[in-house]
């Protein structure tokens, strides 16, 4: 079975040192785990990533991490995802993971009635609907797999803040318009209300087993950030 985790608000730095370090510990015998979680406001840039795409961070704090892609922006009121799958044992390639995750996120859209497909020349999921905001971006993916497991994710943008992002480039691309689904509803659901619906369209396209959401226990979380702060500073 994998399990869910509803990690709820949390800073990215914290998260991303217990993802790495629960990723380095697992064995064949691990359980996949799926985090859902909310992050204060903050630019994350990835491995590739170019000093030309940060234009005005201002007070947010920019964190260098080891995924892939450019920079994006997480802040609160956007759904973040983390699959810590084993991808060699449940025989998922990279790319097939990166197209369960679009095809996740367009199922859960559509279920809210909004219409949006991935890009070819550029990971994510974009509005396909007529009028002004066609063509923006909803949903950024940036992904790393070590020891043959994933982890970092995807970010679905539901209600928050979108202005941030206009200190950057997003994902590296200059103008790129982001949109979020409460510009696009007349009620915005919850961000609980995404994520089941969202785990759910990920578990059925990957074809892995039933999930059952569990809290991540804060004394794991602690003990496997600060595990792996001592690993990046020693």
């Amino acid at each position: 079975m994998t399990v869910v985790r509803n990690l709820a608000k949390r800073d990215y730095e914290t998260v991303w040192r217990a993802m790495s370090r629960y990723t380095d510990l697992r064995d064949e015998n691990s359980s996949d785990e799926i985090w859902c979680v909310e992050h204060e406001p903050v630019f994350t840039q990835g491995q590739a990533g170019k000093a030309e795409h940060l234009l005005n961070t201002g007070d947010i704090p920019v964190i260098q991490v080891d995924r892939g892609g450019q920079v994006t922006y997480h802040g609160p009121g956007q759904l973040v995802v983390y699959p810590l799958l084993d991808l060699r044992r449940a025989k998922i390639g990279v790319r097939d993971l990166v197209t369960a995750l679009e095809s996740a996120t367009v199922a859960m859209l559509k279920a809210f009635g909004i219409a949006a497909a991935p890009r070819a020349d550029a990971p994510g999921v974009y509005l396909t609907e007529g009028g002004p905001r066609s063509g923006s971006k909803i949903a950024s993916i940036g992904l790393r797999v070590r020891r043959g497991c994933s982890f970092h994710g995807i970010a679905i943008n539901i209600d928050m803040d979108l202005a941030p992002f206009h200190r950057i480039n997003p994902c590296g691309y200059a103008g790129m318009e982001m949109v979020q689904m409460a510009e696009l509803l007349q009620e915005t659901p919850t961000w609980k209300q995404v994520a089941e619906i969202f785990v759910c369209e990920l578990l059925r396209t990957l074809e892995l087993p039933s999930a059952e959401w569990q809290p991540l226990d804060e004394h794991t979380l602690a003990q496997l950030s600060a595990e792996q702060q001592e690993l990046s500073n020693g």
